[in-house]
Formats: structure tokens, C-alpha cells, sequence
């Protein structure tokens, strides 16, 4: 639905540009990472920019901000296996809204609450039922029908592309955690796909970097150097070349 969201809007512009038009492409960032593509499929656009999304499931992006808690906060590999499997069963709640799985959350909620990690446990949605009983989370889940495709997978999509793509990720990121989706995008680049990769160290959701308050909380900063005009090449150029801050850039095969 987003997907024919954008197209339809990319063809609305089309037409206000008319003999203007040059180049079109579709841009966007978090949920970009699942939308763009599925677009770019189904209307064709020069190519495509995705900031700080993600090319796994809704169920593995949870997991992966679960694991990233655990590292942030110097928890051991045990601890963190623990972490995840608490996570496994919270995601299984808001997966069914409610309908399934309260009695094995619960249980491992109980069985590890007193373990030191468990207060650094977040994840991207897990936090959200972590506090609530059973009641509680039969009454949130009648207002938050999100209909999320918790278990849509995005690299069909990504595979079947032949459009341009520019993937800019933060390696600090919680919300949409990037190692796993950077690891793909970069086989998808070997496999000879013109796409084009950018990672920046220490960043985080939205492409700032932070610093940490007395709380540990996080605090943004500014947007990480060479972000915008990175995005400006792409536009201009179809490519990016140079330096661009601290990102590691990998470059698409073709020749």
C-alpha cells in the first residue's frame, strides 16, 4: 500500500514537472528500506536513496535491537542469548496482538527480571509490552492495529531490482540496527547489482551523531558530515566519489 503510495505521488510529480523532468527517483528513509524497493519495482524510476532502513523482517529488526542493547551495555554473549529469547516471546505477543504466547513471556519475564541485564532490555517494539500484564496487553492491542507485515521479507524485492540504489546506514543504530542489512545489501553488491553502500561509524536513526547524557540516555548532536551532499552527488550524478565524513563506502561492480 505505501509502496503504491509513493508511485502514485512519483507520477504526480511527473506530471507537474513535465518537459522540466530530467531525473526521478524515489527517496526515504527507516521504512523506506522496505518501501522503496517494492516502488521501484512496479514503476520505474532512475534510482532510488534509502537512509537508515533496513533489508530484514519487522520480527528480526526487534531481535537485532535486543542484541545491540546487549553489547551497548557491555552484557556477556549468555546474557544476551537469555535477552533474545525473552524478546522471542514478547515479539510472539505483538505479532498476534495479544492472542498468543502470554503464558511463555511471562514465565521468562518472572525467571529473569532480577537478572542485571534485563533493565537494558528495549528492543525497536518489545519495550512496549515488556511492563504490561495480560489485561494490559488485550487492551493496547484494540488501539494499535497497526496490521504490521511483521514477517515480510525484503530481499526478493532487493534481488529482483535493476533500479540504482543508494543505502546509507548508521553503525549505532537501535531503532533500525544496520549490520545485518549492510552484510546483504553488500552481497547483493557482489552478486553485481548497481547499488552503492555507505555505513557511518557512531551513527544512529535519522544519520546523527550523539553523545550521552549523565543518564546514559543518548543526545543528538548534528547529522553526520557529508550526509546531504553525498545524497546531492547521487542525484546529480547517478554515483558518489570521494570522501563523504568517516562513511565506509562500498562501491557497485560494474564496469
Amino acid at each position: 500500500m505505501l509502496a503504491n503510495d509513493a508511485i502514485a505521488a512519483m507520477q504526480e510529480a511527473k506530471r507537474l514537472a513535465g518537459a522540466r523532468l530530467d531525473r526521478i527517483a524515489y527517496q526515504g528513509g527507516s521504512e523506506a528500506g522496505w518501501v522503496v524497493p517494492l516502488a521501484a519495482n512496479r514503476a520505474r524510476v532512475d534510482f532510488t536513496i534509502v537512509g537508515f532502513g533496513l533489508a530484514v523482517t519487522v520480527l528480526q529488526e526487534d531481535q537485532e535491537s535486543v542484541a545491540l542493547d546487549m553489547r551497548f551495555h557491555r552484557h556477556s554473549a549468555e546474557d544476551t542469548k537469555k535477552a533474545l529469547e525473552l524478546a522471542r516471546a514478547g515479539e510472539r505477543i505483538v505479532e498476534t496482538g495479544g492472542k498468543e504466547g502470554y503464558e511463555a513471556f511471562d514465565a521468562l519475564r518472572r525467571k529473569y527480571k532480577s537478572e542485571p541485564w534485563y533493565k537494558d532490555v528495549h528492543g525497536d517494539f518489545l519495550f512496549f509490552v515488556l511492563p504490561l500484564n495480560k489485561a494490559q496487553i488485550a487492551e493496547q492491542a484494540k488501539k494499535l492495529l497497526f496490521h504490521t507485515p511483521f514477517r515480510y521479507e525484503p530481499m526478493p524485492a532487493l534481488r529482483a531490482s535493476t533500479t540504482a540504489q543508494l543505502w546509507i546506514l548508521g553503525s549505532d543504530d537501535l531503532e533500525a540496527p544496520s549490520a545485518e542489512t549492510a552484510a546483504r545489501i553488500q552481497s547483493l553488491i557482489a552478486a553485481g547489482k548497481n547499488y552503492t553502500l555507505a555505513v557511518y561509524p557512531g551513527a544512529e536513526h535519522g544519520m546523527t551523531e550523539y553523545e550521552l547524557d549523565p543518564k546514559g540516555e543518548r543526545v543528538s548532536t548534528r547529522y553526520v558530515p557529508g550526509y546531504f551532499r553525498m545524497m546531492a552527488d547521487f542525484i546529480r550524478n547517478g554515483r558518489i566519489g570521494g570522501h563523504y565524513g568517516n562513511a565506509v563506502i562500498t562501491h557497485p561492480q560494474i564496469h
